[in-house]
């Protein structure tokens, strides 16, 4: 089964929230998601926006996580299955497993516009983790460990650094400090339907 490949845009319009799937441009005028703030197609205009059933907020709550993060459901699934393995919080696990992949701390640390550019960077060699490289945007990090962009020219993207993350001024690398509480990760998820949604 192929990523999602049409217009990612269209994925924040579905969802009414806007995702930040295009970096930058997800902020400006030209967003599709600025200009045609309803859900996409013919009668998306004209489509009431009643209230979901249960079924449908934890759905689309699943939705927008996948979207977020760039994954498959087969990915997504064994997520959560690790997640309901854990001792704590399962919907605060889940989306600790999701912000520690490699790709998504590549993103987080400013080293590449978008979730998807980050994990093209990975999977073409030029990210190193502990000063080896590393290729597997699933990667699961810990804390003590940096991660370095090579081959690449370009400044760190300016966003608010997440503060459990550390970067080295004016260079392509970081360090991983701890593993975020749900406080410090800052998506507007409510990740506790997602978990409903499998349990069901």
């Amino acid at each position: 089964m192929a990523r999602y490949t049409g217009p990612t845009e269209r994925l924040s319009r579905r969802a009414g929230v806007n995702l930040f799937l295009k970096g930058e441009r997800s902020l400006g005028p030209k967003s599709s998601f600025t200009k045609r703030p309803f859900a996409p197609g013919q009668h998306g205009h004209t489509r009431r926006s009643g209230k979901r059933s249960e079924y449908g907020r934890q759905l689309m709550e699943k939705q927008k996580a996948k979207a977020i993060y760039g994954l498959l459901e087969r990915q997504f699934h064994k997520y959560y299955k690790m997640a309901r393995r854990s001792q704590g919080n399962s919907g605060e696990t889940l989306l600790q497993l999701l912000e520690l992949r490699l790709d998504n701390i590549v993103y987080r640390l400013g080293f590449a516009d978008t979730r998807r550019q980050a994990r093209q960077y990975v999977t073409h060699g030029l990210v190193k983790v502990n000063g080896k490289k590393a290729s597997i945007p699933s990667m699961q990090l810990s804390p003590k460990q940096t991660v370095e962009l090579t081959k690449i020219v370009r400044k760190p993207a300016e966003q608010d650094m997440a503060v459990w993350l550390r970067g080295s001024a004016g260079k392509l690398k970081g360090e991983v400090l701890s593993v975020p509480v749900r406080e410090e990760i800052g998506i507007e998820l409510e990740e506790q339907l997602i978990i409903e949604f499998y349990s069901r």
